[in-house]
């Protein structure tokens, strides 16, 4: 790992009630290990007594049906090519592998885990993490995962 941070940053999904989606897929390259070093959600929920949006970070085993997400180097003076890839917004989802964390968020407010040096996820080469919510009721979702090269 050479240092390189990148950042995939979703636009705004929906969620559909009762539904789980994967709203955001980070892939790391062939060959090649990623380190998740924070992730999160953040929900624009209107209803102050909406029941907990389910959120998972799964390891994935299939790349399912998404939209391609252009990922962001956090330091632009480094010349090396960001490697991984992202998608967003599962119209067919993806197969389920580990459950690596899971969290209730209420839908008015947000979610977000930084994990100490030593402690991150660890996605091996060509392996697939995803962020999965599933809400009770619709609701509209923004996510994100920091992770290393």
């Amino acid at each position: 790992m050479s240092a390189l941070i990148g950042l995939a940053n979703t636009p705004e999904v929906a969620l559909v009630a009762a539904t789980a989606k994967t709203v955001l897929q980070l892939v790391a390259p062939a060959n090649h290990r990623l380190k998740v070093k924070s992730w999160g959600v953040f929900f624009d929920g209107t209803s102050a007594t909406g029941e907990p949006v389910q959120v998972e970070l799964m390891r994935q085993t299939t790349a399912g049906t998404m939209t391609a997400l252009t990922l962001r180097k956090t330091d632009d003076s480094i010349a090396e090519a960001l490697q991984a890839t992202a998608q967003h917004s599962a119209t067919a989802e993806p197969t389920s592998g580990d459950l690596l964390m899971a969290a209730e968020v209420h839908p008015q407010s947000c979610f977000v885990e930084s994990l100490p040096f030593g402690d991150e996820y660890i996605v091996g080469g060509s392996d697939r993490v995803g962020i999965v919510c599933t809400a009770p009721a619709g609701v509209n979702v923004r996510s994100f995962m920091r992770y290393e090269e």
